[in-house]
């Protein structure tokens, strides 16, 4: 039952879906008028027969009652297998045969459901309030259900945005209860949606909680309210609906037999329009009369740029205007080819055809010349091998993945016989670092931004988690001579990775001998032996070691091996911890023993990314450091000089959105923070400019103050301060009336809970400051009583979800009472950016600005809240 406020929502729905031509009735309405024959239908049959009529009006009166039939019969055991079934027919038509009345002669074709050219055409109806009863005879009452041409497509659950305990995760359940209830109702389903009028969500059938993501207007470029008037306009207008059904869904499945119903979030619509009209806009004649330079898109890592890839792709390929286009994609390596070959090659369905790869220049030629179009695969290295011309046509769209300088060489490298090989062809990049401000080669092949969305919209919009940064260097015992040595030869290596040339051999070299000392492996592997054991012990999940070269590589498994030998196994179906590196059998040992077939290292791929699986350690050196997606890798251990996007491209590896997974932990071992900052200044729209330093900590450390006063305001007439010194039989009483004393005041819980978060934020900024310090033990106890007051509701809710989140407060709350706050060495990783618009932290709002010039080169931040917030997932 919708409460008033509620009901004020759906009214405001109906508003907005009248201004773009929908009707709105009620499901009372719906009955009344025999739309249905039973609560149990969840296909509106009249306005299905009349659609599939005006839709296919050769096809006669038995069989469109025949093809109502096979919609009303899913063939599969499983939900997600029906839907997809069912999102085929939506996109390709039934599959029909049918006798010509005029001929007599038997004929085949396809009877078309959705009016993909004239969108308007659709009939697109929403129902509020419809009952329908499931196969248990439970009955269901979703707040609004969209029906286009009598299909129920689309459900959304509305919820109170004046009821605290009503928030859009508790709207995701019910949408989950509801598919239990009543599974044929989401069969043909394109989205589901969540919604408070003001906060705005969307999923698939196969969406956790983490997978809902916002949805903010389209011409905003991300800057807009992820509202429902947001929502309506931009997704159920029309054209936009069934041109978001056609090309932005797919469906992909594991090995396992698994299957996830992925969709685009709002970035990925937008940039697929716009993209596709830069390519319309841009093409050469005779198709056109443009330059050829489709645009660049600019998506962070990890917001799904492969998956906007394989759908621009797809929209390209059915676009009339190109008329059987080859799509022609480009990466600079073969690794990547194979990783985005893979992508495509799941979500084939949505591009009506298999992909291939180009072994070769001769046998791209011969792929470009076929007149049915497709998509082909191959490396910038291909139009290395000879030049000329391969193909004239200009229908021939080529994307290009990591497109920057630095990667594809544009004065004399692959991109300029890449033009010349493809001299009509229309080149569209797409990258997830931001073009260099000089580099005008790129924008020369490309054209500018067609779409951006940067590290800042991503982590807001949760399409990836935010990272952390923790220096903990690594050092050799050498003289003050050899130190300044060394720190000159980083230096010099990362001002070559920043501009994208290779260092000298002579800096690699000196470096390797440094970073790769006997000594310095070996205690290299006990951090990461005593850190990795923490960090597993606190959250599920898998992590990456990143080496400087091969050889090391190869002896940190085997110092690690000496000290945790469970870890190891020679076979690759097992153990816990693996080398992946690229190689040949003159490799010396240890390295010979990890160097492993193109196949085998696949199959590690898929062990590293299970969650199940015991594989948990990956050491690597160049490999899976660009376009490697495991959600479950939290953790990165950085022992590799590296700047500029190759910085950025390798952190990205663990900022993937799973389950509740709050962020990935970037380990330094070599003292980059220097490198990530200059990197991250280019990495958000608002980048650089120039705004003031402020000190972070003289600013924090009244507030810290402050918040303190006010809990021990709250507090006051508990004598809470009896914990902090008291034998351990005494302290549990003193908790206990604490607890009373907060369930004792009105909104005391809320209260508390504010306070502290507050509390929290200022003491974790104000760290390393020596006021601190009395204040460490108090926050300790308001901590440990917020922590004590979640548990014991989530064990009076019984919630499995609240266990859980207990073990993560716990984990939490034990960094504050062991005094695990380590002043010198942990730092937020975006504090250290210096970027007020780039700030992406956890603790805060207010914690902006750049961080102040410290003497020491660690910088001296700390995250321990991360955990705590309750807006946190």
């Amino acid at each position: 039952m919708s409460s008033p406020t509620e009901q004020l929502i759906e009214d405001v729905a109906a508003v907005y879906f009248g201004a773009i031509g929908a009707a709105t009735k009620r499901g009372v309405e719906i009955d009344d008028a025999g739309e249905r024959g039973s609560a149990a239908e969840v296909v509106l049959k009249g306005r299905l027969g009349a659609a599939l009529h005006r839709l296919n009006p050769y096809i006669p009166h038995d069989t469109i009652e025949e093809v109502a039939r096979i919609l009303s019969r899913p063939p599969h055991p499983t939900l997600i297998q029906n839907n997809r079934w069912f999102h085929a027919l939506l996109t390709d038509g039934v599959e029909i045969e049918y006798r010509d009345a005029k001929t007599g002669e038997t004929r085949g074709g396809r009877a078309r459901l959705i009016d993909f050219d004239n969108a308007a055409a659709n009939d697109l109806l929403v129902v509020r309030q419809l009952s329908l009863v499931g196969p248990s005879g439970k009955v269901i009452r979703p707040d609004l259900t969209v029906f286009l041409n009598g299909l129920p497509v689309v459900l959304i659950e509305l919820k109170d945005p004046t009821d605290t305990q009503a928030n859009l995760g508790v709207a995701i359940d019910q949408l989950d209860r509801y598919m239990q209830a009543a599974p044929d109702l989401f069969v043909p389903n394109l989205v589901l949606v969540v919604s408070d009028g003001m906060l705005t969500r969307v999923g698939s059938i196969t969406s956790g909680r983490s997978r809902f993501v916002p949805w903010r207007p389209l011409d905003d470029d991300g800057g807009g309210a992820p509202t429902l008037e947001a929502l309506i306009r931009g997704l159920f207008e029309p054209r936009a609906l069934v041109d978001y059904l056609r090309t932005c869904v797919t469906f992909e499945e594991d090995e396992r037999g698994e299957i996830a119903k992925k969709i685009a979030g709002y970035h990925q619509f937008r940039a697929v329009r716009k993209a596709r009209a830069s390519v319309l806009t841009h093409l050469k004649p005779p198709s056109g009369e443009g330059d050829g330079r489709g645009g660049v898109i600019w998506h962070t890592q990890g917001s799904g740029k492969s998956l906007t890839m394989l759908m621009l792709a797809g929209a390209l390929i059915r676009e009339p205007r190109l008329t059987n286009p080859t799509v022609v994609m480009i990466t600079d390596r073969n690794d990547l080819d194979d990783q985005l070959f893979d992508t495509f090659a799941a979500g084939r369905a949505l591009l009506r055809q298999a992909p291939v790869q180009a072994e070769s220049r001769g046998q791209l030629k011969a792929l470009l010349d076929r007149a049915a179009g497709g998509v082909v695969f191959t490396t910038i290295q291909k139009f290395a091998e000879a030049h000329g011309v391969v193909s004239e046509r200009a229908n021939v769209v080529v994307m290009a993945d990591e497109a920057h300088r630095s990667q594809y060489g544009f004065v004399e490298g692959g991109a300029r016989w890449m033009r010349e090989a493809l001299p009509n062809a229309t080149f569209v990049g797409f990258t997830g670092t931001p073009l260099e401000r000089d580099d005008k080669n790129t924008i020369h092949v490309f054209g500018e931004y067609a779409d951006v969305y940067d590290i800042r919209q991503a982590v807001e919009d949760g399409a990836t988690r935010p990272l952390y940064y923790e220096s903990r260097i690594v050092k050799l015992k050498v003289d003050e001579e050899g130190a300044r040595a060394a720190e000159e030869q980083v230096e010099v290596f990362v001002n070559a990775e920043r501009s994208g040339r290779a260092p000298e051999d002579r800096i690699r070299v000196t470096l390797e001998s440094l970073v790769g000392a006997h000594e310095r492996i070996e205690r290299l592997a006990a951090f990461i032996v005593e850190h990795w054991d923490k960090r597993r012990a606190a959250m599920e999940g898998k992590a990456m070691v990143v080496t400087m070269s091969r050889d090391i590589a190869a002896r940190l498994y085997e110092a690690i091996r000496v000290l945790r030998p469970e870890w190891h196994d020679p076979d690759d179906e097992r153990g816990a911890m693996k080398v992946v590196v690229a190689g040949t059998a003159d490799d010396p040992e240890p390295l010979r023993s990890h160097v492993r077939t193109k196949a085998a290292r696949k199959r590690l791929a898929e062990r590293f990314k299970a969650p199940a699986d015991d594989l948990r350690l990956v050491i690597v050196c160049d490999m899976w450091l660009t376009g490697f997606d495991c959600p479950p890798a939290h953790t990165m251990y950085l022992d590799k000089p590296l700047a500029g996007h190759n910085l950025m491209q390798a952190i990205a590896r663990v900022n993937r959105v799973y389950g509740d997974k709050p962020g990935g932990l970037i380990v330094d071992l070599l003292g980059l923070a220097d490198q990530l900052a200059d990197a991250l200044a280019t990495y958000t729209q608002a980048g650089g400019t120039g705004e003031a330093v402020r000190n972070v900590q003289d600013e924090a450390v009244p507030a810290m103050q402050a918040a303190f006063e006010k809990l021990r305001g709250f507090f006051h007439g508990c004598d809470y301060e009896q914990a902090l010194d008291a034998a351990p039989g005494a302290v549990l009483p003193v908790y206990l009336r604490a607890i009373d004393h907060v369930f004792g005041q009105n909104d005391g819980w809320k209260r508390l809970r504010t306070l502290v978060k507050e509390l929290s934020a200022a003491f974790a900024l104000a760290v390393p400051r020596p006021e601190t310090e009395a204040i460490t033990p108090h926050l300790a106890f308001f901590q440990r009583a917020v922590a004590m007051i979640r548990k014991r509701l989530a064990d009076d809710s019984s919630g499995g979800a609240g266990h859980a989140r207990q073990r993560d407060i716990d984990a939490a709350v034990r960094q504050v009472i062991g005094g695990a706050v380590d002043a010198d060495e942990v730092i937020d990783l975006f504090a250290v950016a210096g970027l007020e618009e780039a700030r992406l932290d956890i603790l805060s709002d207010e914690f902006l600005g750049r961080v102040a010039a410290l003497e020491q080169k660690n910088l001296a931040l700390e995250t321990l809240r991360k955990l705590l917030s309750d807006q946190i997932r």
